[in-house]
């Protein structure tokens, strides 16, 4: 048996729900398990995950799975399908990417551990050999990881790239990858996602005089939302505020975690004397404050997003505050970002974001000349792109062709397409039947499909359709229409007449209208909160709001 196979789940023609087997006789190992993310269309489902099914029903053994780092998009699915998938088997990753992978899973009420392996040091799982390769990311840790099969060397290269000057100090370790081409290297598998973008990926110490320039130019609160996960980042902010004798609180679970979780591994370097909680906030003038917030992506019902509206209890934003994103926004996420842009704007305070300013945030991912210096290193035989769309997956190809590569020696993946290494030579073959695979986020419940969620919503608990007129101060113009379906007579009248009290209730606390979708999504979860305490029921609730 001298035959491997190479099957994506995912993270191949797509960005995110990275999952990659390696199947050697009736050996599977396991790398990343991560999640992808529902965009506008895709109603009532919050997250995606890979699609399992050929794992569970082929009989075949998983030896073992590795974690290259910290993204959702590479471990977040671990608690949603750990679960679900047959057997006992060990599961490593670097310090980080472990400590973080343990707490979700912990979150979650996963019965599982994630192990440490260090960089380096070799480990046999099933007929496979496993070192991890310190890489630059956006994340602490981030490995790259060779394998070692009976058949040939791979290297699984996901996302990086070759940052000279990191802001933690810990750079790619060049030396162990050249040492481990020396040894041959059957496939290179390579991050493509920079691969449009010429030159080389620009240093996150480039971000450092930037951030603390605009942080000493501020009058007000200076306030930068980024990725929790982008430990540097929050290093360079707190530093910066360290320098110039000012105070950090940070605000939201997944910072607050974030912060948690790098202090308790010492990656985060604050000291007591220059944090604050949120409570201590009244008692320090504007301009000795800088917050570090979630919600970069303008998540509904992040910090971010609440501070923005009005609707955080203990902050708001002033005129004379700068608020910067410190993070560009994900694909599908654009309408959110630049509708929190637009209310800031309307406020009067200085927001700074990538389509004005390239300054203050640099990509984790390698552009062209990172990418073909990886190829240079490695000098595998074969190339095969991942953790990229389709055109990341053709410009990465012309990159290779540039280089001297032949076609034959260029892989081209597809998600559940096998790719078969045997003897010297590749080929294609099965193409794995790959569903979406839906879930909601609050309750972990999978979801064959999101119509089918909504159609069984609307079957059992009804629907409610209010229109209703507001005006520009957030109050209730008139006396809103309210149509309701699926409900008992007496419940409907209660609803009818109890709603149009409990809205007027909630919006008279609520200042100017600075956002429109944001006012219609508040009006619809406080009916929603009304039904529920009233009547125990989640009916499908379609808030018109007009504004007079």
């Amino acid at each position: 048996m001298d035959k491997l196979s190479y099957i994506p789940l995912g993270g191949v023609t797509k960005v995110t729900k990275n999952m990659h087997l390696y199947e050697y006789g009736d050996s599977v190992l396991i790398v990343d398990c991560g999640l992808g993310f529902a965009d506008e269309t895709m109603m009532g489902v919050d997250l995606l995950l890979p699609d399992i099914t050929y794992l569970k029903n082929s009989k075949k053994k998983i030896v073992g799975m590795v974690i290259t780092h910290g993204h959702e998009d590479h471990m977040g699915a671990l608690p949603y399908i750990l679960p679900d998938l047959p057997g006992d088997f060990q599961i490593f990753a670097s310090k980080f990417t472990t400590e973080i992978a343990n707490d979700k899973l912990k979150e979650f009420g996963v019965a599982r551990k994630i192990n440490f392996l260090d960089f380096g040091r070799e480990v046999q799982i099933g007929p496979f050999k496993i070192t991890l390769i310190r890489v630059t990311h956006s994340v602490p840790d981030t490995s790259h990881v060779f394998i070692k099969t009976p058949i040939g060397n791979f290297y699984h290269g996901s996302d990086f790239k070759f940052d000279p000057n990191p802001y933690d100090g810990k750079r790619s370790d060049i030396e162990a990858i050249t040492s481990i081409a020396r040894q041959g290297v059957l496939c290179l598998l390579s991050d493509c996602l920079g691969s449009e973008k010429p030159g080389k990926s620009r240093s996150e110490s480039t971000l450092t005089i930037p951030i603390e320039e605009e942080m000493r130019n501020t009058k007000g609160k200076f306030i930068l939302t980024t990725y929790s996960s982008n430990i540097a980042r929050l290093n360079q902010t707190i530093d910066a505020a360290r320098k110039l004798n000012k105070f950090v609180c940070f605000l939201g679970r997944s910072l607050i975690k974030a912060a948690d979780l790098g202090q308790r591994i010492k990656y985060l370097n604050i000291e007591k004397s220059i944090e604050i909680s949120i409570d201590q906030l009244k008692n320090i003038k504007d301009n000795n404050v800088v917050l570090i917030v979630a919600g970069a992506q303008g998540q509904e019902g992040s910090a971010l997003s609440r501070i923005v509206n009005g609707d955080h209890k203990d902050v708001t934003i002033k005129p004379n505050d700068t608020v910067v994103f410190s993070a560009d926004p994900i694909p599908g996420n654009e309408v959110s970002v630049y509708s929190l842009v637009d209310a800031i704007c309307k406020i009067g305070a200085r927001v700074i974001y990538s389509e004005i300013s390239d300054a203050f945030h640099v990509s984790g991912h390698g552009t062209q000349d990172d990418l073909a210096e990886i190829m240079d290193l490695v000098s595998p035989k074969y190339l095969l792109p991942i953790g990229g769309t389709y055109r990341h997956i053709v410009s990465y190809r012309d990159i290779a062709l540039k280089k001297g590569y032949t076609r034959e020696q260029i892989i081209m993946p597809d998600d559940g397409l096998e790719i078969i290494f045997e003897g010297n030579k590749v080929s294609y073959g099965r193409k794995l039947p790959i569903k979406n695979v839906y879930v909601d986020q609050l309750s972990g419940e999978e979801i064959e499909s999101f119509v089918l969620r909504d159609r069984e919503k609307l079957s059992k608990e009804g629907i409610v359709i209010l229109m209703i007129e507001v005006d520009a101060s957030g109050q209730i113009f008139g006396n809103p229409n309210i149509i309701v379906k699926g409900f008992p007579s007496a419940e409907i009248t209660k609803i009818v007449k109890g709603l149009p009290v409990e809205l007027r209730k909630k919006l008279s606390k609520k200042s100017k209208v600075s956002d429109w979708n944001y006012e219609r999504k508040t009006i619809g979860n406080i009916v929603e909160r009304f039904i529920f305490y009233k009547f125990r029921r989640r009916p499908l609730v379609l808030p018109v709001v007009i504004e007079v």
